[in-house]
């Protein structure tokens, strides 16, 4: 299935829109059944994922939420980027949030490209796909927002046998034939009932099915394959956000880290959930339930890992420390006034803090307190919605490597 492979874009279909009448039992079975025999297993797994990431978000104050959803955002996006073949590091990505792009043509245009992701997953994270996650609709919205912000140099693709280049519509269904690796993916007319069936099957689910169907949904999404290009993005966004809806993450842990990470097997895992039945032992559908099942296992472990990576990454004594740490070589430094770290420790186990406290909690004048909230801001360390509203801890991409060690490489140069 997609990946980082650009689709072959068959010449054959390009006037009209075909409908060879492929059935919908072809990308039979949508779930792995509840008589399935790898079930308990995936349950188990769906059951400890709730718990993991419900036990996470619990144990953060709403203000280290916030900031850590947003660096997660950047990070999501970074790994993302990067199965599709793209590299553009988080301090890249947040210079492109800032309007501040390369003078170079390329990084520029993969600038702009984080930055549409960006700007899709917050819209997801504020409920822009509530209750439409599956629809056809909502994946059309879903790659709508995203191509429309894209540089046009990136909404072209290439048949590799003929040269041809094909424009990308934002939002729009595919209306021809393409071919991913083996995969042939169904006609362009057959696309509306794939898409029906396809949110009918996923859309009005118990809790651990919705859980599975994460997984499953991810990879049906490319099956049918409904865009020209960029179906690997949505499925992982859209995925994203059954998750966000399912679990209520926050939006503080990635699956696209770990998919990117585990890149060989997710490609790999993906292309045999296309195989066929394999015997009367392997479900009922046309594709093979066992193949999906293992895809899911996978999915959901890999969710477990980065669940478990971010609560150690943030776990409040280390991260504290770590803090404090970078904060006195930078009072040393003579980058942060004195005390700072006070400051950053408060903000960190209460969430936020009145900017009237600061002097207070300092022993020092109100001058004193100002000139530390505007240091810690200006290092954007500290945030803060309103000159009167509260302090909250930021975490910028810059000091990822030394407040949350590993999550993501360091930029080179």
């Amino acid at each position: 299935m997609e990946t980082d492979k650009k689709p072959a874009i068959s010449a054959a279909k390009k006037e009209g829109i075909e409908d060879r009448g492929e059935a919908i039992g072809l990308m039979e079975p949508m779930l792995v059944g509840e008589r399935s025999p790898h079930r308990a297993a995936l349950t188990d797994l769906a059951v400890e994922l709730a718990s993991r990431a419900a036990g996470f978000r619990r144990s953060l104050p709403e203000g280290v939420r916030t900031a850590l959803a947003d660096l997660v955002r950047a990070m999501n996006c970074y790994y993302s980027n990067l199965i599709e073949g793209h590299e553009t590091h988080p301090i890249d990505i947040e210079r492109a949030l800032k309007d501040d792009y390369s003078d170079e043509p390329q990084k520029r245009n993969l600038q702009l490209e984080a930055k549409a992701h960006i700007t899709v997953q917050q819209w997801i994270d504020e409920g822009g796909l509530e209750g439409r996650t599956t629809t056809a609709d909502g994946l059309k919205e879903i790659h709508r927002r995203f191509c429309e912000l894209l540089p046009d140099e990136l909404l072209w693709v290439e048949n590799p046998d003929t040269g041809e280049r094909t424009r990308v519509v934002p939002g729009e269904l595919r209306e021809r034939d393409v071919k991913v690796g083996r995969h042939i993916p169904v006609s362009s007319g057959a696309l509306p009932r794939f898409m029906a069936r396809f949110d009918d099957a996923y859309s009005e689910l118990g809790r651990t099915d919705s859980i599975l169907a994460a997984a499953t949904a991810h990879h049906r999404l490319a099956w049918i394959h409904p865009f020209i290009d960029g179906n690997g993005r949505v499925a992982r966004l859209m995925s994203y956000a059954m998750l966000l809806d399912t679990l209520d993450t926050g939006g503080i842990w990635s699956i696209a880290r770990g998919l990117a990470r585990n890149v060989d097997d997710y490609k790999r895992l993906l292309a045999e959930c296309d195989l066929p039945r394999r015997n009367d032992l392997d479900g009922r559908g046309s594709l093979s339930e066992g193949a999906l099942a293992e895809f899911t296992a996978f999915f959901l472990r890999t969710c477990i890992d980065q669940v478990d990576l971010m609560e150690g990454l943030v776990q409040p004594d280390r991260l504290r420390a770590r803090i404090l740490v970078w904060s006195e070589e930078e009072i040393k430094a003579d980058a942060l006034p004195p005390k700072s770290g006070a400051v950053l420790e408060a903000v960190l186990f209460r969430g936020e803090l009145p900017r009237g406290e600061v002097k207070d909690m300092l022993h020092a004048s109100e001058r004193a307190g100002r000139r530390v909230t505007a240091a810690l801001i200006e290092r954007e360390v500290l945030t803060s919605e309103s000159t009167r509203a509260p302090l909250r801890l930021a975490f910028p991409a810059k000091l990822a490597s030394r407040w949350m060690p590993g999550l993501f490489p360091e930029r080179a140069g």
